[in-house]
């Protein structure tokens, strides 16, 4: 974690509906993000298949550069951002 908090990525696609309720959520607690649509790179939508079994799944974060989550419940993004 940084001075300013954690570095938090979000593999999305612009589409789902669970990568908007994750980024609603994250925005209204003020936690920045770097998101990265694996619609448009797939090189990030080759590296979510390796984080995931193979499939696609998003949202998919990361925090510091580490796997967190995939399709996060909203208790889990608490406990995750504590």
């Amino acid at each position: 974690m940084s001075e300013t908090g954690p570095q938090v990525t979000i593999y999305t696609r612009p589409w789902c509906g669970s990568v908007m309720r994750v980024k609603r959520w994250l925005d209204r607690r003020g936690i920045s993000y770097t998101e990265i649509d694996i619609s448009k790179d797939r090189k990030a939508a080759r590296h979510v298949e390796e984080l995931n079994g193979g499939y696609r799944s998003v949202p998919t974060l990361l925090i510091d550069g580490e796997y967190v989550a995939t399709e996060p419940s909203t208790a889990e993004l608490e406990k995750l951002f504590r």
